[in-house]
């Protein structure tokens, strides 16, 4: 396999799916796997093996034609790509239930991110204890920033407060924001912002369960 560079300007589409397959690329080098096919990463990231293959070549990598993909190289390789060779300090807004679940959250760290704050503005949160972390004032925001060299925060705040707590992020010099708060946010466009709307996917795949149950009972009616 050949390497070639690390090139900038990679489709957003295959961003998307490099961790995917780095991912499976972990799973098979933990099992001793040294060389894996197309078709394997395609399986692992919902997709078939001709783009697997054109999302590599963006990277300059090429498998051994009737062999495959050096294992543990590609890994590297794509780790490198994502920024998964350092661990990225994170700052977590939002210290309810489900801020507090992703400050416990154990994955975070073989991916390349680690918790560096929580943060709240209620009194009645901030001085309490979540996954470890002692949550903040959201008001030390900009310290917290400057002094862990954060560059990526996580909004876990109800709709109503979210456009106001990017807004705090941003000027506290956060580049890359993920939002879990159902609602659209307004950003400067230097800002990063990824939307994780757990309700929108679940009612997706509910558009999906209702027209499997009714073709289902179409089918019923006609046999």
């Amino acid at each position: 396999m050949t390497i070639l560079r690390s090139p900038a300007g990679i489709p957003d589409a295959t961003v998307a799916r490099l961790p995917l397959y780095l991912r499976a690329l972990d799973e098979l080098a933990e099992r001793g796997t040294d060389v894996c096919s197309s078709e394997h990463l395609a399986t692992a990231a919902g997709v078939n093996s001709a783009i697997v293959r054109k999302d590599l070549s963006h990277l300059g990598s090429y498998g051994t034609r009737g062999v495959g993909y050096d294992v543990r190289f590609l890994a590297g390789h794509i780790a490198a790509v994502v920024g998964q060779t350092q661990p990225w300090p994170v700052v977590i807004v939002g210290a309810g239930h489900l801020g507090s679940a992703l400050a416990a959250y154990q994955g975070f760290g073989a991916r390349g991110v680690k918790v560096a704050a929580v943060v709240d503005a209620d009194p009645e949160l901030i001085g309490t204890t979540v996954g470890g972390h002692e949550v903040l004032s959201i008001e030390d925001l900009p310290g917290i920033v400057e002094r862990d060299a954060v560059s990526l925060g996580i909004i876990a705040t109800p709709p109503a407060a979210a456009q106001s707590v990017a807004d705090a992020l941003v000027e506290a010099g956060i580049s890359s924001i993920l939002n879990f708060a159902p609602t659209a946010l307004r950003v400067p466009a230097e800002v990063d912002l990824r939307q994780v709307d757990v309700a929108a996917e679940l009612q997706i795949l509910g558009y999906h369960a209702h027209r499997r149950q009714a073709g289902s009972t179409e089918e019923a009616v006609i046999s």
